[in-house]
């Protein structure tokens, strides 16, 4: 009875273990297989109105079936397709004059990229000496998040209208 006690502790502990959920993170293809997401889908191929009207070749250069996701999803949303620097059109002039009416920053991508990367260095603990792998954007992040059950009870408190939402449990 004596050596029993030890061996299934033992048992309950490697099967404790054996039910973390390690896996969620892990961002690296688990073989040599082919990548998903190196296939990218294409358009319908279409049929030229004139044959003789079709332009020469020119190698590197996009094709007319190659998919255009910005400039399919601004077409969606109302917008128009081509380059999105090529200026604003006068009709959208009243909404710009009043959206950067306090200034514009014209490297706010970069700027905001910048002062994340160093809150993220900030923010490290371990992976300052590379004891574990540097993947903290959840650790980082946790101060910043919102928790909807949260923020909806709040609203109902406060007697704005809001849709019912699933139990947490």
């Amino acid at each position: 009875m004596r050596l029993l006690r030890p061996f299934v502790i033992s048992v309950l502990m490697v099967s404790l273990t054996a039910c973390a959920n390690t896996g969620l993170r892990k961002f690296t293809a688990p073989g040599n297989g082919p990548d998903d997401f190196l296939v990218s889908p294409s358009k319908p191929l279409q049929e030229p109105t004139s044959y003789t009207a079709l332009p020469a070749p020119t190698p590197g250069q996009t094709n007319l079936v190659d998919a255009t996701p910005l400039a399919d999803a601004a077409a969606a949303l109302g917008g128009r397709r081509g380059d999105p620097n090529a200026g604003i059109p006068s009709r959208d002039g009243a909404i710009v004059a009043h959206a950067s009416r306090f200034g514009v920053t014209p490297n706010v991508r970069a700027e905001l990229a910048a002062k994340d990367a160093a809150f993220r260095k900030s923010k490290r603990r371990f992976t300052k000496v590379k004891i574990v792998r540097e993947d903290i954007y959840n650790e980082a992040y946790k101060r910043q998040t919102l928790d909807p059950n949260e923020i909806a009870r709040l609203y109902r408190n406060s007697g704005i209208a809001t849709p019912t939402a699933p139990p947490s449990n």
